[in-house]
């Protein structure tokens, strides 16, 4: 009920609002044919029509009184009277003459110089020129003088209604994310009117929607476009047109309107779960594919777009978890199911995963609707594949003697055709790793034979790769490396390390150690090296010389007594036999060789010679060098003199009567050979004393390995 009354008092006073608004400019305009009188004032006088008329603008509009106006758009047969300029000078007698000047005057404007009237000779555009200043002057007709002064005055042009309101900026495109609330702010539009905006409701624009409800609505004067119903699917309609209406006058009837589009799209947000094109996937798969080979693909579609359709794929039950892996193609939006294991055909032929796709990106929004995910089964068949033979194990360690037998077993490898219908193995050895032919296999039981002799000390390792290949068929081969490490025996025995020889200095005390020497064996026993070292048996009570074993497996030599001297004996030879701790144990004999020198009193060798030994006491040896080339430069020049006398001389002839003899001596004893060596040791002459050493005084009978020089 107070909704009927107010419309009914808008209805009522909506006429007498209009009526007020414009009756002051139909009082001033009305009629049409009755011209707008400007007088000029004293001394002019004002007509009482012109002075009421006048007080009524002023009360109501506040009008200035030197101001005319004049309907834009206005057209009839003949020129429209604007108004009349009257002064009160004029008695009537048409002495007067009235001029205008100004904007428009003689081409839009036009005066009756007698009776002042002004009239519109063109059609006025008020959005064009809305308004023009004129001068109106009052001159005597003859004389043209002016009877008062110029006055100034402007005819304005009234607005009326011709003008629709236009958008400029159309046609508007704008975006709302779907599923949004009731009233969600979409965008919003704008029309203009060239209308006067102060005049009237010509310019006033109401807006509305022609096309587009139910979905849309409109704000009626700020043109703010919203949504009209709740959760718009985008899945559903992603494009909505919608027809805007502006209409002047207030939305009044009579008014003008303009029109445009707008263009609203939903913008995709996630609010669907992907799903599975199917719920059972079936794949098969060769078992000799290699590793990270893809199986194949499974898909969840997602109704969203971009990243709101984005998925991850996971495995997430089966048995063959461990067996393959799911990749997610972001291209393609699928998941990729690929090989990480080998496979067996005669382990297991079939395998069932439980696959998972998940929106990555949640809307926190719709997370209420539940997971945004969705699972599916996915069986994989293995089919057989004629697969190469398969050894027992990836590497073989064999072991052996270095003196092992030839053609003796050293071990075995053993390999198996992994397909239901098995094939026949052959055996064989790549000789690219056995280039010396030191093994041999047996091509049907694959065991390992010894083909030439080893020496540890020669090689430790020898590294050979043995392939097994199918009867049946040649090209599926396999290779295995097989290592074989060379055991030691004790074949070798031990001897010196290195070179010795020993300096004994003549003024040695007894007991010193004159020389430390360690042995060395090219056998390598598990509990390491242990030497036994002993002077040959004939020696073992030897006069000069005893021996002295360390704790580091070292032997020291040490002297006897003192007193040695390089005159009477300069080397002596110490044969030292040195045993090893191997089973059976293997023994050699060093000799040592041991130098007599005179040293400093400190125990530094200074000499080792017996020619330096007999020297005249303050005599070097290279003053003896030089004293010898002296003596042989005395004989070169010797030599020259007589040559170059026999040059300048005769010839010396030799008389024939000089008897020229020879001297001839005869010896009748026969040489006795080797008999006369053995009557008498000359060793014994050259050193008196080498009886007291260890030399024996047979020659023939000389120790083993010992040198003829010895002395």
């Amino acid at each position: 009920m107070p909704e009927r009354l107010a419309e009914t008092l808008v209805d009522l006073w909506t006429p007498l609002i209009i009526l007020w608004i414009t009756l002051p400019t139909c009082a001033y305009m009305a009629p049409m044919n009755q011209p707008h009188t400007l007088t000029t004032g004293s001394p002019l006088g004002l007509s009482r029509q012109s002075e009421e008329l006048r007080i009524l603008n002023r009360s109501k509009r506040g009008w200035v009184w030197n101001q005319m106006f004049v309907l834009e758009e206005f057209s009839g047969p003949e020129p429209i009277l604007v108004g009349r300029l009257h002064t009160d000078l004029d008695p009537g007698s048409k002495k007067i003459k009235y001029i205008l000047s100004g904007d428009g005057a003689g081409t839009i404007f036009q005066i009756n110089d007698i009776t002042g009237d002004i009239h519109a000779i063109k059609r006025l555009d008020r959005e064009e020129k809305a308004e023009y200043t004129l001068t109106a002057q009052a001159v005597d007709w003859e004389t043209n003088k002016p009877l008062e002064p110029p006055s100034e005055f402007i005819i304005k042009v009234q607005d009326i209604n011709d003008n629709a309101p236009e958008f400029l900026n159309g046609p508007y495109h704008a975006t709302v994310p779907e599923m949004s609330i009731l009233g969600t702010s979409v965008t919003n539009v704008t029309a203009t009117d060239a209308d006067d905006p102060v005049y009237g409701n010509s310019a006033k624009l109401v807006y509305s929607i022609l096309e587009g409800q139910p979905y849309f609505s409109i704000e009626p004067e700020t043109a703010i476009i919203k949504t009209a119903l709740p959760n718009m699917d985008r899945e559903a309609k992603e494009e909505y047109l919608v027809v805007i209406q502006a209409k002047d006058m207030g939305g009044h009837s009579g008014g003008l309107s303009g029109t445009t589009t707008l263009t609203v799209t939903l913008t995709d947000v996630n609010d669907n779960p992907p799903k599975f094109a199917q719920s059972l996937y079936h794949f098969s798969v060769p078992e000799d594919v290699v590793l990270g080979t893809a199986i194949g693909r499974v898909k969840a579609n997602d109704q969203d777009i971009g990243e709101n359709a984005q998925s991850s794929y996971d495995i997430i039950d089966g048995d063959g978890t461990a067996l393959f892996e799911i990749t997610s193609d972001a291209q393609a939006q699928d998941g990729v199911i690929r090989l990480r294991k080998p496979l067996d055909f005669e382990t297991k032929k079939s395998y069932t995963l439980k696959v998972e796709a998940a929106n990555i990106h949640i809307d926190p929004r719709f997370s209420g609707r539940g997971p945004f995910k969705d699972t599916a089964t996915v069986k994989i068949v293995v089919e057989d594949a004629d697969e190469p033979p398969v050894f027992s194990s990836p590497t073989y360690l064999l072991e052996v003697h270095e003196n092992a037998a030839l053609n003796s077993v050293i071990g075995q490898v053993t390999a198996r055709d992994p397909d239901i219908t098995s094939s026949p193995i052959r055996f064989s050895i790549d000789r690219h790793t056995d280039l010396e032919r030191q093994f041999n296999v047996n091509a049907d039981d694959g065991k390992i034979t010894l083909a030439t002799p080893l020496d540890r000390e020669l090689s430790v390792w020898h590294n050979i790769t043995i392939i097994a290949t199918e009867i049946r068929n040649h090209s599926q081969i396999s290779r295995v490396p097989v290592a074989i490490k060379v055991l030691d025996v004790n074949d070798n025995a031990p001897e010196f390390a290195a070179e010795y020889e020993a300096f004994l200095c003549e003024n040695g005390k007894p007991g010193q150690v004159i020389q430390t020497v360690s042995a060395m064996d090219k056998d390598d026993p598990k509990n390491g090296h242990y030497f036994l070292y002993s002077l040959l048996p004939e020696m073992v009570n030897n006069p000069n010389f005893t021996i002295k074993k360390n704790e580091d497996n070292s032997l020291s030599i040490l002297a006897k007594h003192n007193g040695f001297s390089r005159q009477k004996q300069e080397v002596y030879l110490l044969p030292i036999v040195i045993s090893d701790s191997g089973n059976p144990p293997l023994s050699s004999t060093s000799t040592l060789t041991i130098r007599v020198c005179g040293c400093s009193n400190d125990g530094v060798v200074q000499s080792c010679n017996v020619e330096a030994y007999v020297l005249p006491i303050g005599l070097s040896m290279g003053a003896l060098i030089a004293i010898l080339a002296c003596i042989i430069l005395l004989l070169v020049i010797v030599v020259l003199f007589v040559t170059l006398r026999r040059h300048k001389n005769e010839p010396l002839i030799i008389k024939d009567d000089e008897d020229v003899r020879e001297n001839i001596i005869r010896y009748d004893d026969e040489g006795g050979g080797e008999e006369d060596t053995e009557a008498f040791d000359i060793a014994t002459l050259q050193n008196p004393d080498g009886i007291n050493g260890f030399l024996p005084h047979d020659r023939r009978g000389l120790l083993r390995g010992i040198p003829e020089n010895a002395a």
